[in-house]
């Protein structure tokens, strides 16, 4: 079930496209300001009427999500991007759906997602043998690529995914818009652009 808002449509176009390759059953909402201000609708035309619904607030309102996400469907995920009112909604409403069933695409940092106390902490870089200190002012992608340690990063705002890296060992302290709360308790990895550390100490697989 895909969900856009405004410019949201543009990420949501290449996943429809797989989808359809992939040759599942898929539905699209896609709102905005009004129909001439939305993009790619006739692109979006061919695949009819029945699994792409055209909401233009100015004919009909808002998007109606307690309709469409009211109860929780079976194998069933939900990708969703839009401005940041239209990703709080939805994900007020699949408060109750499965774990790992909603997935938000974000144009900039979810609202406080990067806040918090800015300390000093050290990482160990298992594969790559170094151990370095983080300063409270600098990022773990920025103090790793300046010491020659091999990392990926896109984004550096916390909202793309590339950076993720498994944590070994250690608390990390996640400030970033990708990971479901689900995976942000189990610890177990991080988006080390944004991301920092509730223990002194990290280990991180890279």
């Amino acid at each position: 079930m895909f969900i856009a808002g405004g410019i949201g449509i543009t990420p949501i176009l290449p996943m429809i496209e797989a989808a359809e390759q992939a040759g599942a059953e898929w539905t699209l909402l896609y709102g905005g300001r009004s129909a001439a201000t939305m993009a790619f609708t006739q692109q979006l035309a061919r695949f009819g009427a029945d699994r792409v619904r055209l909401h233009p607030q100015d004919q009909h309102g808002l998007l109606d999500l307690s309709e469409l996400l009211a109860a929780p469907q079976p194998d069933t995920a939900v990708y969703c991007c839009g401005p940041e009112a239209l990703l709080k909604a939805v994900e007020t409403h699949c408060a109750s759906w499965a774990a790992g069933a909603l997935h938000l695409e974000r144009f900039a940092p979810a609202d406080g997602a990067t806040d918090g106390p800015t300390t000093s902490f050290d990482v160990e870089f298992a594969q790559s043998g170094v151990t370095l200190t983080i300063p409270a002012n600098r990022s773990i992608v920025a103090v790793a690529e300046d010491a020659g340690v091999p990392v990926v990063y896109s984004c550096e705002e916390g909202t793309c995914g590339d950076c993720e890296t498994l944590v070994l060992e250690g608390e990390p302290d996640h400030r970033d818009s990708v990971l479901t709360e689900q995976e942000r308790r189990k610890g177990t990895c991080m988006m080390i652009c944004v991301s920092r550390a509730r223990t002194a100490r990290l280990v991180l697989d890279a």
